[in-house]
């Protein structure tokens, strides 16, 4: 009986072996068998599949949430520069009207477009907390190389462009190298801010290029047109034309804007200022650059037309220019491991000009009539749309990862701020 009962477990234990060593014939279906990770191939399609759905429905909630002002951006933007051509065409009395009053060499509705457009943007900004960014090694890192792509480098492109493409118009070839040497420091605010870059970042870069901007300008755009380009002797550039233009377009906003602050975070509180404030003011700033982009169109629209051929000459350089220093400042950065939001922020930095100190100088040096004017003029003409173009290339290819900007990164040189989260 025991030696029968013996054979009947030997039995049993060698049934267990063998069912264990060949699977179920289902498991050895290849659709149903676990990959590498233990995890079915179909259950990895389907979740694959759930993922990029997920992703296309954020994608367009994302789109819905935004409002009407922000969803059509690019219509609004192109609408405004067509009524601006049409008027300053068709209506005679608009670009005169329009140019009467000036205000710092500028337009007296250019100025205030200019000054609303900055406003609600520098209301963003933490002041009270910028004293500990301060003391961070990145931040210094990321000034210094804001100095050096926008004194340095971006001055010398322009430069080789305006000889290669107009070395028979002195006049046009002046006016595109002051705008070369005129850094940027109010509409590069917009564009960082519609490309998801770091405003607080890109204000304090804007405040290092307009201490930098008084200092620098006058002697670099002495130097680019008397000097390296051998221009007449009768070329002065007024370091108090440049100081007033950085004074009276940076300053005025930014001290409201810290004013504002302070006296609403203490009155009113944080959660008021954020929710309320915040909300409120957040859309002047588009309907600024709108108004902005509208009086240069419509003022300098009649003349563009009349002088087509120096425009296109003048354009060409400039479209070149916007696009080689973005692209080029873009790569570097994301070399560097800066990630996208600074990316983003010193690209759209290299890329934009201080028009309204280009034109101001233009026209107090060589007159409203000059070549050198309408070479500065025809700047915001063509930096608007190709900036703008950049907003929506730069953002598509962070959605759809044609172009590999991933969140910031640990560096040697570069603090990402994300060292210790899972």
């Amino acid at each position: 009986m025991s030696q029968l009962a013996t054979e009947k477990e030997a039995s049993k234990m060698a049934d267990v072996v063998a069912n264990s060593a060949s699977p179920p014939a289902s498991d050895q279906n290849p659709s149903t068998s676990p990959g590498l990770n233990g995890i079915s191939p179909d259950i990895e399609n389907k979740a694959g599949s759930e993922s990029t759905a997920d992703t296309q429905q954020k994608k367009d909630s994302d789109f819905k949430s935004l409002g009407l002002l922000d969803r059509f951006l690019a219509v609004w933007i192109f609408l405004a520069m067509l009524i601006g051509i049409l008027l300053g065409n068709f209506v005679e009395d608009v670009g005169p009207a329009l140019q009467k009053g000036k205000f710092v060499g500028v337009s007296v509705p250019i100025a205030i477009g200019l000054l609303v457009m900055m406003y609600p943007i520098l209301c963003k900004v933490q002041y009270e907390s910028l004293h500990h960014v301060f003391r961070k090694k990145d931040l210094w890192i990321q000034i210094g190389f804001s100095i050096i792509v926008n004194w340095i480098v971006a001055p010398l492109i322009m430069l080789a462009l305006s000889w290669a493409f107009l070395p028979d118009k002195q006049g046009l070839r002046e006016g595109l190298i002051l705008v070369g040497v005129a850094r940027c420091i109010a509409m590069v605010l917009i564009w960082t801010g519609l490309a998801g870059g770091d405003n607080e970042y890109c204000a304090i870069l804007v405040a290092v290029n307009s201490f930098l901007q008084i200092v620098l300008f006058a002697p670099l755009a002495l130097l680019f047109i008397k000097v390296i380009s051998n221009s007449g002797p009768g070329v002065s550039v007024s370091y108090s034309t440049v100081a007033t233009s950085v004074g009276v377009f940076l300053g005025i906003p930014l001290g409201a804007a810290i004013l504002t602050r302070f006296a609403l975070l203490k009155i009113a509180g944080e959660k008021f200022y954020n929710k309320v404030f915040l909300r409120f003011v957040a859309p002047w700033s588009l309907i600024g650059l709108l108004f902005t982009i509208l009086v240069l169109f419509a003022s300098q629209g009649h003349r563009v037309v009349q002088q087509v051929v120096s425009v296109v000459r003048v354009a060409a350089p400039l479209i070149v220019y916007f696009t080689v220093i973005f692209f080029l400042t873009l790569l570097v950065t994301h070399k560097l491991g800066f990630g996208y939001k600074l990316a983003v922020t010193q690209s759209f930095t290299a890329a934009s000009n201080n028009f309204e100190l280009a034109i101001a100088v233009a026209v107090a040096t060589f007159g409203a009539n000059s070549d050198q004017a309408l070479a500065a003029t025809v700047g915001p003409l063509i930096e608007v749309p190709v900036l703008l173009a950049l907003v929506y290339v730069v953002k598509w290819l962070l959605l759809y990862g044609r172009f590999h900007l991933p969140r910031p990164r640990a560096h040697p040189l570069v603090s990402t701020g994300l060292e210790g989260q899972k």
